[in-house]
């Protein structure tokens, strides 16, 4: 198994979930109540399969979305893709699967199998005045013919995938594990998107069900521990991957 961090920089972000790239050298003080996160998508090589896991924020670098920059830079194309994993459907995780151009929604990875909870989708669809959610994105990405909706609340995707509904930091989220004969990555998304939060076991205000979410991830690190999993951190800035 070969895991590749697709670390896409670091940003602050305010009660509206504008996210600003914040370059180094930059100022940045706590006392804005603004949040500091990294935002990683993961890439994982098992075989012949080159699995996504979330998608990224959507940006531009050189006139490409920014997820065919990154794994540009690690020598992979976007068409070799196999199949992309929706987490859950906030946009700094989601908006890299494709752009509007010219009113036509443009998909980042037509070849790729896309697999995505249906009940997290019509729940975003009921958030109309929520800015973690895209419109845009939610209308594009529920067009593409290459989406596949996952409707149990656990399951195979294949003999190496393994999913669960956990809920938690929203409604429907949910969590991927990856087998590759004694390897295992685990993938918490937003339940577990720092190293930090294994480290102080708070329910935050920000998750939908904070006490489900903090619950989940001590139970995850305790497996984590028990069986060496590689845990993978979407929004750490230091530690997107740390093996145990």
């Amino acid at each position: 198994m070969k895991i590749i961090p697709l670390n896409e920089g670091v940003y602050t972000v305010d009660k509206q979930k504008v996210f600003t790239t914040l370059y180094e050298g930059d100022a940045y003080s706590p006392a804005s109540k603004h949040l500091k996160m990294s935002v990683c998508p993961f890439l994982v090589e098992i075989g012949n399969e080159l699995i996504l896991l979330d998608t990224g924020i959507g940006f531009f670098q050189d006139q490409q979305p920014f997820i065919h920059y990154y794994l540009g830079r690690h020598g992979y194309d976007p068409h070799d893709i196999t199949k992309v994993l929706l987490s859950h459907l906030h946009k700094d995780h989601i908006d890299g699967v494709g752009y509007d151009k010219d009113g036509r929604f443009m998909s980042n990875f037509p070849q790729a199998a896309i697999y995505l909870q249906q009940r997290e989708l019509e729940f975003a669809y009921t958030q109309p005045a929520n800015p973690s959610f895209s419109k845009t994105t939610l209308d594009g990405l529920s067009k593409l013919p290459n989406l596949h909706f996952l409707h149990e609340d656990q399951g195979y995707i294949t003999e190496h995938i393994r999913f669960e509904l956990t809920g938690g930091h929203t409604p429907f989220h949910q969590v991927f594990w990856i087998q590759d004969q004694d390897e295992m990555a685990f993938y918490g998304a937003d339940n577990l998107p720092q190293k930090g939060y294994l480290k102080y076991p708070f329910a935050y205000k920000s998750d939908y069900d904070g006490k489900k979410a903090m619950s989940q991830r001590l139970q995850w690190q305790q497996k984590a521990q028990a069986e060496h999993w590689a845990i993978l951190f979407y929004h750490d800035i230091k530690n997107n991957v740390v093996k145990y």
